[in-house]
């Protein structure tokens, strides 16, 4: 049973990382992969991953329509996968000064400085179309 489950789990996580690749997120999977994406200059989203529902049911969804509809988005889009990569996640987690770790969530960062943050309470029981309306709200102020 447990060989089954981690196949499963296996499954789950190769879906949930395809499908951030598929939006165009880089995969950011060790800390010197975070440290290079939050120091190039312009702004850079930061897709804080995760198995749960509301990742790809809502956070992922959002992500890639956000990223393909809107006019205005930032020079860079990343990702780290909590509960994966756990060491790029505290990395990337240790740029969101002020919060406490979410996932899933979304970062907006300029020049390695935080602009604003998506927490999981604003995406999970929203509807997909809500946290694409934050995502471009976001791009638009700051991007």
């Amino acid at each position: 049973m447990n060989m089954n489950f981690n196949f499963f789990m296996n499954d789950v996580v190769a879906t949930a990382r395809k499908e951030a690749k598929d939006a165009g997120f880089d995969e950011l999977t060790t800390t010197e992969d975070v440290d290079a994406a939050m120091n190039k200059e312009g702004t850079t989203l930061v897709l804080v991953n995760s198995v749960c529902g509301c990742a790809g049911g809502i956070a992922r969804p959002a992500a890639a329509y956000a990223l393909n509809k809107s006019e205005t988005k930032p020079n860079h889009v990343v990702t780290v996968f909590a509960g994966q990569d756990k060491e790029a996640t505290e990395k990337a987690r240790s740029y969101f000064t002020g919060y406490p770790p979410s996932s899933p969530s979304f970062a907006l960062l300029k020049d390695g400085e935080l602009l604003t943050m998506i927490e999981r309470h604003e995406i999970e029981g929203s509807e997909p179309i809500e946290v694409v309306q934050k995502l471009q709200e976001a791009f638009n102020q700051y991007c």
